[in-house]
């Protein structure tokens, strides 16, 4: 990645805090997926680092909304989520790629405390990319799924995760060789 680039990248993120600071009240929900008590549509910023088994180096930056729903709530736990749109970036076998997304997540949260939450997710979104080729990965179209499975935790107005990423056609059209990635993450909660 080149200077450019990075700046570029650095400039959006500084952009879209500052939008999002100046859209409202954006004060931390006491837990995730409470009613919305505030009128911004952004409660979270997102930034992650990925790998593909290909050596393709995955660039995420993301902006999330806790769902204000919560279902089958037990003394363990509850079902809720959130939707994450995101800008990305991949980088590899002398390829670039740039992209967006946009996923509804489901999470299940786990009651271990008030300020530590683990939890499982997944979800499927969708995604637009630059590029059809990606190293030997041959694409065939511009839109992809994004599907996800992971574990993270948050605590208090942090969360981190760890999950597992596939991008790919659904074999809408041939070839679709799709893209396998590990992806950590870390959150931050307004």
């Amino acid at each position: 990645m080149n200077s450019r680039n990075v700046k570029k990248i650095v400039t959006a993120c500084l952009l879209s805090v500052a939008v999002l600071r100046a859209g409202g009240d954006l004060a931390p929900a006491p837990e995730p997926a409470t009613p919305a008590e505030t009128n911004s549509w952004v409660d979270a910023v997102t930034l992650g680092y990925g790998q593909s088994k290909d050596n393709i180096d995955i660039y995420r930056l993301g902006l999330r909304k806790d769902f204000s729903s919560r279902w089958f709530e037990s003394s363990v736990g509850y079902l809720s989520g959130y939707w994450e749109g995101s800008l990305n970036y991949w980088n590899g076998r002398g390829d670039e790629n740039y992209g967006v997304a946009l996923s509804p997540v489901f999470a299940y949260y786990f009651k271990l405390s008030k300020s530590v939450k683990p939890y499982l997710e997944g979800g499927i979104g969708a995604s637009l990319w630059t590029r059809t080729k990606m190293g030997p990965r041959n694409l065939t179209t511009n839109f992809l799924f994004e599907d996800r499975v992971g574990t993270g935790v948050r605590v208090g107005d942090w969360d981190f995760s760890f999950r597992y990423m596939h991008y790919s056609n659904a074999s809408v059209k041939q070839p679709n060789d799709g893209i396998d990635i590990f992806i950590g993450s870390i959150s931050y909660k307004f």
